[in-house]
């Protein structure tokens, strides 16, 4: 999980959790809510072995033809190759020369939906670094990404991902199909004025999906889990979150500690517990990206 700075701002995060393999944490401020009108997102991660690098992706252009080696980004595993587009952009560690940022938080989720296929060949890592060298604005990254896991398959477990640009930000949740090729996902627009922020946990629950302009998702997102028999409610009772994930005990500690940390005035919402534990994996060290029109 790589860091990003970018030049309009720069500042050290606070981690989220004490969990060691629970580390990863997203704030999110919009520009309504900053004084010098930026939008903001954090990537903070506790982890003794990454570190906040700022690998440089030059902007290129390819030939007609030319492909790409995708890595798997925690392992360094050869996954396969992709087309390359005829032009990237420049990007340094999250973020692109158009002051796209994106990051993200492993939540895990179902073990049903981890790929089985044994053909997908991008994992969260290369979906971020790929959709920056592509993207230009947060919508388009979010087509990017979905485009992304449904032509090549999706080869990690259950993430959110903090999707920035200088006017918008973006909170995307996306979880594989298991045996299926590619991943069903939802996005959310967060309201200018507003902070926000994700870790470990998958957050989007009801929506409107009516509301085309701060609602996004594909086109199974709610009939695939009907299909798995893990929903069988109403399209405006579904929650992406309840459906995809396992709340294990430290999902549930972390809810406790933000209703009985100080300032707190509103208890944590009750969770079902019912499902199974799921496993998630660390970071690396706080940074702060900031957007700014």
């Amino acid at each position: 999980m790589r860091r990003h700075i970018i030049p309009a701002a720069l500042a050290v995060a606070l981690a989220g959790f004490a969990f060691p393999a629970l580390a990863c944490t997203n704030l999110i401020a919009t520009k309504g809510a900053m004084a010098d009108g930026s939008n903001v997102v954090t990537y903070a991660a506790d982890s003794h072995s990454l570190y906040g690098e700022l690998y440089h992706q030059p902007a290129a252009d390819h030939a007609k033809g030319a492909m790409r080696k995708v890595y798997e980004w925690d392992t360094g595993k050869y996954m396969g190759e992709i087309p390359e587009v005829a032009h990237t952009y420049n990007v340094v560690g999250n973020m692109n020369e158009h002051q796209l940022v994106i990051a993200e938080s492993t939540w895990g989720g179902r073990k049903e939906c981890a790929d089985t296929t044994g053909q997908a060949i991008i994992d969260y890592g290369s979906l971020i670094y790929i959709t920056l060298q592509r993207a230009k604005t947060a919508r388009e990254a979010i087509d990017i990404m979905a485009d992304l896991v449904d032509k090549y398959g999706y080869a990690s477990s259950g993430e959110s991902f903090s999707i920035a640009d200088k006017d918008e930000v973006w909170v995307m949740e996306l979880i594989g199909k298991g045996a299926e090729k590619g991943a069903v996902w939802i996005a959310v627009r967060i309201p200018d004025g507003a902070i926000s922020g994700h870790a470990n946990q998958p957050r989007i629950r009801q929506v409107d999906f009516k509301d085309k302009k701060n609602v996004r998702y594909s086109k199974d997102v709610v009939d695939f889990a009907r299909k798995k028999g893990w929903y069988k409610g109403k399209d405006k009772d579904f929650s992406f979150a309840d459906v995809y994930e396992d709340y294990d005990y430290g999902t549930l500690r972390g809810c406790d500690a933000r209703a009985t940390s100080p300032g707190s005035d509103h208890p944590a919402p009750a969770q079902d517990t019912s499902r199974a534990a799921s496993s998630s994996r660390g970071c690396g060290p706080a940074v702060c990206a900031g957007v700014r029109a």
